[in-house]
């Protein structure tokens, strides 16, 4: 049987934690930041958790 291939654009996009969650990038970050406030760049800027319920299909991703 072949060996089972990572998801690369899962790999690019998500990290798991020590504990075994993700971590994620906001969206709205990227481009035309400047029509944000100085409090929503901020907090857009630090990572988010991926919600638990899309952890197990993202984390198939990762079998490879």
């Amino acid at each position: 049987m072949p060996k089972m291939k990572t998801n690369k654009a899962a790999a690019k996009r998500f990290k798991v934690t020590g504990n075994g969650h993700l971590k994620r990038k906001h969206a709205y970050r990227q481009h035309k930041a400047h029509s944000l406030s100085k409090k929503q760049r901020r907090q857009l800027a630090k990572p988010g958790m991926v919600h638990p319920t899309d952890e197990k299909r993202i984390k198939n991703m990762f079998q490879g």
